[in-house]
């Protein structure tokens, strides 16, 4: 099984809500490594890897976010795995 990584961009209300934090702490309990940060937008942004299942699960949690967020768009683009160390919250 190999590594699959993803840059995801998510819009709504989607900051101030714990976000970043809700997702670091998912992305962690799934042994996903990558980041994630409040954009100047309004939007979140993250880069997550791990396998393929992990992934695609983190990428279905982004959709829904922790409660309070409000998800109006989540772009999804794959991008090419590289050695990401634990997933981190990013300014």
């Amino acid at each position: 099984m190999g590594t699959t990584r993803r840059r995801i961009v998510v819009r709504g209300m989607v900051q101030g809500v714990g976000y970043r934090w809700s997702m670091a702490r998912e992305a962690d309990r799934r042994g996903a490594r990558g980041w994630v940060r409040n954009r100047e937008d309004g939007a979140v942004e993250a880069v997550v890897e791990g396998d393929e299942e992990t992934v695609d699960a983190l990428v279905a949690w982004a959709r829904r976010g922790p409660a309070g967020a409000v998800v109006s768009d989540v772009d999804v683009q794959d991008a090419p795995p590289g050695r990401l160390g634990a997933f981190e919250i990013r300014p």
